[in-house]
């Protein structure tokens, strides 16, 4: 079996639609497992030397370590944003039953 180290790929989005199209891909096609959508987060960050503020949909997918690069590139793929945020946070301690059907849900990723 692969490498069944669990992480978090926190990600943002546009809109929870986009949000919503970006994560059903990655789960449909196994780059994860499960994604949260939390809507109606607001970021204050520079973009091309000028202070925006943007409401945006927070995405958080749990898959496999060695998923990772894959999964970055099918969200820069899918993705409206030029940089969109894609920062994987490791998982610490998971209950052995969800770590197994975490592996099960992402033994057979569609790779692009």
């Amino acid at each position: 079996m692969s490498n069944t180290a669990m992480i978090f790929v926190y990600l943002t989005a546009g809109s929870v639609e986009e949000a919503r199209r970006i994560g059903r891909t990655l789960v449909e096609e196994r780059l994860a497992a499960c994604v949260n959508l939390i809507d109606g987060m607001v970021s204050i960050y520079h973009w091309q030397n000028t202070v925006e503020e943007a409401r945006e949909t927070v995405i958080i997918a749990k898959t496999r370590a060695d998923l990772f690069d894959a999964l970055a590139a099918r969200v820069q793929a899918l993705h409206s944003y030029t940089t969109p945020c894609i920062v994987e946070l490791p998982a610490g301690r998971i209950e052995a039953g969800y770590l197994t059907w975490l592996a099960a849900e992402t033994a057979a990723p569609k790779l692009t």
